[in-house]
């Protein structure tokens, strides 16, 4: 498995997280757990990001 998938995996994971987060909160989005679990699948995001432009600037070289 690549990074990329490993992170998309990831990602899915945290968004099944944040969902469930969310639903237990009562949909309370400013409920601490609901931004912890936002917060973290958001760095995922971010990650993955950077990554996919990483690599399309070397397969441009």
């Amino acid at each position: 498995m690549t990074e990329i998938e490993s992170l998309l995996n990831d990602i899915e994971e945290l968004r099944k997280t944040l969902l469930d987060v969310i639903e237990k909160s009562n949909w309370d989005l400013l409920d601490k757990e609901v931004l912890s679990a936002s917060q973290n699948l958001n760095a995922a995001i971010v990650k993955y990001n950077k990554l996919l432009l990483e690599k399309n600037k070397e397969e441009k070289e």
